[in-house]
């Protein structure tokens, strides 16, 4: 097994057996005020949503980036595939870079499309990546979209990692004007800010993944696999939802917004879509429920998360998607504590 394959089999192992945190996600510091009066009837309720230049998804949760690049790896993206298509979720695939610069276990993310040809999959490479190398990862997968993954304080953790930044926001904006497809530019669990995500869009990237602090900590996983590593970073990040809030202050509510980062609930679902994402990235749960309880277990509990948020959205008043925007909610604690102080600094 080679250093790659060994790495991408590590963060698996690591992934499952390492708690979400230390950060806190902030959504228990959001609260959704209650409609006693929704005149909504549950089977009426339309989880469909849209991102920019993507297909309408059916629901808004998104299988997001996981794994592939090894041949070990080929059957969990193969089960990923199956759950997708089964509860018709938008899936992306984990990091095609080293596949697409080593031509090596692309069959390991071939296998998504040929389990579910119909469904919407989104390619990912690094901001490292060339035209010629996104556009390979697009076609590899058949993706209607590309993902580029930004994880810095991962590669710092790591003791293979890059440690050269300079020139991505020029690799990205290269990406978006010469790819076919629209371009996702996601964060791994440090979260983005507003000077940022304005950057990010000047330059022609269509959907913001906040990937914000809360969920799986990928310099946490780097640091069990590498003891020399800066322990200190897995404490690195903006939660989720002040990334998701800084988000929304640039691009409005619902305008090409993903939210991920230790979203594991329908309640928090509910709350990131109020707050203005289109749509919900999950990973580390569903990884855990297909390997706990396999396909079928993981299909159960993706449908019971979308049936569950249909509860919530009738005690709201809303058919779709898009009339959660509208919900009042109120702030506490560091969520609070953090809104105000932006704002008081912009």
């Amino acid at each position: 097994m080679d250093s790659r394959e060994s790495r991408k089999n590590d963060h698996i192992k690591y992934a499952l057996s390492l708690s979400d945190g230390p950060v806190k996600t902030g959504f228990s510091d959001i609260h959704v005020m209650s409609n006693c009066l929704p005149e909504v009837d549950l089977d009426r309720v339309s989880l469909a949503t849209n991102l920019p230049g993507v297909q309408t998804l059916t629901h808004p949760f998104i299988i997001n980036a996981m794994t592939g690049g090894a041949a070990s790896l080929e059957t969990v993206n193969r089960q990923l595939a199956i759950v997708a298509k089964e509860t018709g979720s938008a899936m992306a695939v984990g990091s095609q870079y080293g596949s697409v610069k080593s031509h090596n276990y692309s069959d390991s993310f071939r296998v998504v499309r040929l389990e579910n040809p119909q469904g919407i999959i989104f390619a990912n490479v690094s901001a490292l990546a060339t035209v010629s190398d996104g556009q390979c990862a697009v076609d590899m997968v058949e993706a209607q979209a590309l993902q580029i993954h930004l994880n810095a304080a991962q590669e710092l953790a790591m003791a293979e990692g890059d440690r050269k930044f300079s020139g991505y926001l020029r690799a990205i904006e290269k990406l978006c004007h010469s790819l076919s497809v629209p371009v996702i530019v996601k964060e791994t669990g440090c979260g983005m800010a507003k000077g940022e995500i304005k950057a990010l869009l000047n330059v022609g990237v269509k959907i913001i993944d906040i990937g914000g602090a809360g969920g799986t900590n990928f310099p946490a996983i780097e640091g069990a696999r590498f003891k020399g590593a800066n322990q200190e970073l897995s404490t690195w990040g903006i939660p989720t939802a002040i990334s998701l809030l800084e988000a929304v202050a640039v691009c409005g509510k619902q305008q090409g917004i993903v939210a991920t980062g230790g979203i594991r609930t329908a309640m928090d679902t509910l709350k990131a879509l109020i707050l203005g994402a289109n749509a919900v990235g999950m990973a580390g749960n569903i990884l855990k429920n297909l390997t706990d309880g396999g396909v079928e277990y993981a299909v159960e509990e993706l449908n019971k998360l979308k049936h569950n948020l249909q509860d919530f959205m009738v005690l709201t008043g809303c058919k779709t998607i898009s009339q959660l925007k509208d919900v009042p909610v109120y702030y506490t604690g560091e969520v609070l504590s953090a809104k105000q102080c932006l704002e008081n600094m912009r």
